[in-house]
Order: C-alpha cells, then sequence, then structure tokens
C-alpha cells in the first residue's frame, strides 16, 4: 500500500494523492451512475470507499506506462481494465481524447463534458515538474514545444491530473494558457522542475 491524501473531492467522486517523490494521483469518478477508476493506484480503504460512491464500472489506464496497480485493483472489483482506450467503452458517459499514440508514448485523455470534467495523464500536470513560475497547471516539459493542441477549445470546470492537484476555478483558463505559452515557458519549467527534483531529493 501507498502512503496518500484525499484530493479532488466533490459530488463527481474523488482522487487521492501519492506522500512519495512523485506525487502520483488517482480517481474515482461517479459518472452515468457509476465509478469509473483512472488511473489508479493501491491504497489502504480504497476498495470500500469506491462501492460507497457507487457501483464500480471500470479501471481506466489513460498512459501506457501508467500501469501502476490498474489491473489488481480491477480485478478485486471483478471490473474490466481498459488500457490506454482508442474510444470510450461501451455505454460510456464520457469521451476519450487520443493524444499521443507513438511506439514510447501512448496516452489519452477522458472527457466528460456533462460534469466538464476533463482528465490528464502525463500531458499536463500541476506538480512542481510540470510548471513554470506562476502557472497553476503545465504542459509535460517533454511535451512543451508541440503540446497536445486536440485539448484546445474544451472548457473544463475540473481539470484533473494523473500528477499533482485538479485545477477546480478558472479550469477553462489554465488549460487554455497551458497550451498555448507551453513553448515560450519551456526554460522557466525546466528550471522550476529541477528545482523541485533538488528539494525532494
Amino acid at each position: 500500500m501507498h502512503g496518500f491524501t484525499l484530493c479532488d473531492e466533490g459530488a463527481y467522486g474523488f482522487g487521492w494523492r501519492e506522500t512519495a517523490r512523485l506525487r502520483r494521483v488517482g480517481h474515482a469518478l461517479l459518472l452515468g451512475g457509476r465509478v469509473w477508476l483512472v488511473d489508479p493506484f493501491d491504497a489502504e480503504g480504497l476498495d470500500a470507499r469506491v462501492r460507497e460512491l457507487g457501483p464500480p464500472a471500470a479501471v481506466l489506464q489513460l498512459l501506457d506506462r501508467h500501469a501502476r496497480d490498474c489491473a489488481d485493483i480491477a480485478g478485486r472489483l471483478g471490473v474490466p481494465h481498459y488500457v490506454v482506450p482508442q474510444a470510450a467503452p461501451p455505454l460510456a458517459p464520457f469521451e476519450v481524447v487520443p493524444l499521443l499514440k507513438g511506439r514510447l508514448w501512448r496516452e489519452v485523455a477522458l472527457w466528460a463534458p456533462a460534469e466538464r470534467i476533463l482528465v490528464c495523464a502525463d500531458a499536463l500536470g500541476s506538480e512542481r515538474y510540470f510548471t513554470a513560475r506562476g502557472e497553476r497547471a503545465g504542459v509535460h516539459p517533454f511535451l512543451r514545444l508541440f503540446p497536445p493542441r486536440r485539448l484546445l477549445g474544451l472548457e473544463p470546470a475540473h481539470l484533473l491530473f494523473g500528477h499533482g492537484e485538479g485545477v477546480h476555478v478558472e479550469g477553462a483558463q489554465v488549460l487554455d494558457e497551458a497550451l498555448r505559452t507551453a513553448g515560450r515557458r519551456l526554460p522557466g519549467a525546466f528550471l522550476n522542475g529541477l528545482s523541485a527534483l533538488w528539494r525532494s531529493g
């Protein structure tokens, strides 16, 4: 089990944030009356809290390298485990937005338009190693020169990440700014990331 704190709590569900260095975050989202777990890692009491929220539907792994504890959790809950699905599962009340489909990096985002929830695994994050000074969220350092512009035009009220706590105020503006300024803020993000890793070491 991993040490964690709760985050991103609301009527739509909750997140839990790892206390270790990478600050991984998993989410349980109540969408369409069922609970969809996104990039989860194991935590004490997780199964009970998920079932309290609602009947589990599936585990979604949005990034190829985010195996985490997805398969084990799906097995315990008796639900399917979808790995980087290119389309939403049958009857799912959300959309899948393909972001990257390369040999070294495959990633999709989850967009729930009714709830205005956008979940990104690694393409965006709020931890210091993702952001330049003053940014509430930033594009992954390796993607800043070619940010995922397919997300432009979405207007999330809740912007959730696989690393770092979500943004729940002015989510659409934060997303738009992160995408449009990604390239020119690359040097600041690089320096901020080095500082964060140095301090956590």
